[in-house]
């Protein structure tokens, strides 16, 4: 069934129209990167869509969040700019407004959840600002830099719900449009939505149908609940934190109603994969929320077959230990990376006669766990854990079939 696209709204005054966001754009184009609008053939091979992809995690603070912290930073009054101005962030917002205040001379204190990953933290200082660790959430953390406000006197710079940061997030597709002008879906990440909403702005200028489709992780499903009516529970753990929002804004909220075709939720899993995808195919590092829209693709194929579809990589601010472990866990679901627990007799050779299967298969052993006591075995058994490398699922099917032939019994540990 085909989807139906809004056309633009009539007789309602949204908070952003498109001359604000081509106001944002003039204002702020020569102190931000114009980053490139690029077709990826390997990933439209990949999804049946033709895939074109917005580098914003190429800005100099790596997220687009830049673009609407300037545009508010630029026209704040002197007054309020010699008092400074607070923020609360998970990390990309709080990068961008640092770091455009402190090229401006203006005084910065950014409030961001005590969980918030390091290298946003040590990056956010590293622009000038002074940095408040409050609460383990956004909310909370949004809440204290209230406080502060009111007590001392700061401008607070929302991180999307307020027209001027809205303006300004739209900018990225004005540019995407001039390079671009062919493409005819957006899928665009979800966290409060400001990104979103200026994106939907321009779009809907066009002056032809334009079908945009939003993207939230499963575990935070909160514009989602919003717009339809449900109420999903916004908890959890997952990779894309820099989207991880309880509550969507008010004025984004209805903007995403009235502009927005659909949005669609996206797993865990499929956050890896996208994030694994694009370092492996574009060589480009991008964090969870920016690879949020790749994600969309992959995991609903047949909902983008043969469109020309705009994807941002909103942000690449992601831990790097936490991207290694990414990695290697694509690794690992692909087959090329696999822990197989082997039931061995306890007596001399016996070892040596399972690692001769791997030479004989070409399998590379990385690690070998052996236990003998922590186990429900007999006392004259032993359990082998082995991690190997191989070229692909079917190079390990076959040592897997190899080992049970030669009479070892053969499991693998799956990842969760």
């Amino acid at each position: 069934m085909a989807t139906q696209i809004k056309s633009a709204p009539e007789n309602e005054a949204l908070p952003v129209t498109i001359d604000d966001v081509r106001a944002a754009h003039a204002r702020i184009r020569d102190a931000i990167v114009r980053t490139p609008t690029l077709i990826s053939r390997t990933l439209s091979n990949l999804t049946g869509a033709t895939v074109y992809l917005k580098f914003e995690n190429l800005q100099f603070t790596a997220a687009y969040k830049e673009r609407g912290a300037l545009n508010t930073l630029l026209q704040l009054s002197e007054e309020a700019k010699a008092k400074g101005v607070i923020a609360a962030s998970a990390g990309n917002h709080a990068q961008g407004l640092a770091y455009h205040a402190n090229r401006l001379g203006v005084p910065a204190t950014i409030v961001m959840p005590r969980n918030t990953p390091t290298v946003k933290v040590v990056q956010t200082e590293g622009h000038g600002a002074d940095v408040v660790l409050e609460g383990d959430t956004f909310d909370a953390a949004y809440a204290h830099a209230r406080v502060l406000e009111a007590e001392r006197g700061y401008t607070f710079v929302h991180p999307f719900d307020d027209p001027r940061v809205i303006a300004g997030q739209g900018t990225t597709a004005i540019e995407m449009f001039e390079d671009v002008p062919e493409i005819d879906t957006l899928v665009t990440p979800i966290g409060g939505g400001g990104l979103i909403s200026g994106m939907a702005t321009v779009a809907r200028a066009q002056g032809r149908p334009i079908e945009i489709v939003g993207v939230e992780a499963e575990l935070f499903p909160s514009m989602y609940n919003r717009i339809n009516g449900t109420d999903m529970p916004c908890a959890g753990d997952t990779l894309a934190e820099g989207i991880a929002v309880k509550e969507p804004g008010g004025i984004t909220a209805r903007m995403v109603a009235a502009l927005v075709d659909d949005i669609l939720l996206v797993g865990e899993r499929s956050l890896e994969e996208a994030v694994s995808l694009l370092l492996q195919i574009e060589k480009t590092v991008v964090e969870g929320a920016g690879a949020a829209g790749l994600a969309a693709l992959l995991a609903h194929p047949g909902r983008f077959a043969g469109k020309t579809v705009g994807v941002v990589l909103c942000g690449g601010n992601i831990d790097t230990r936490l991207l290694a472990n990414v990695l290697l866990r694509d690794l690992a679901r692909s087959g090329r990376l696999a822990r197989l627990r082997i039931r061995l007799q306890d007596q001399p050779g016996a070892l040596f006669n399972v690692a001769r299967l791997f030479d004989q298969e070409r399998v590379n052993i990385i690690e070998v766990y052996h236990q003998r006591v922590f186990t429900t075995l007999p006392a004259k058994g032993l359990i082998t854990d082995i991690e190997c490398e191989t070229r692909d699922q079917a190079h390990l099917d076959r040592l897997v079939t190899a080992l049970r032939a030669a009479g070892y019994e053969t499991t693998q540990v799956e990842l969760a």
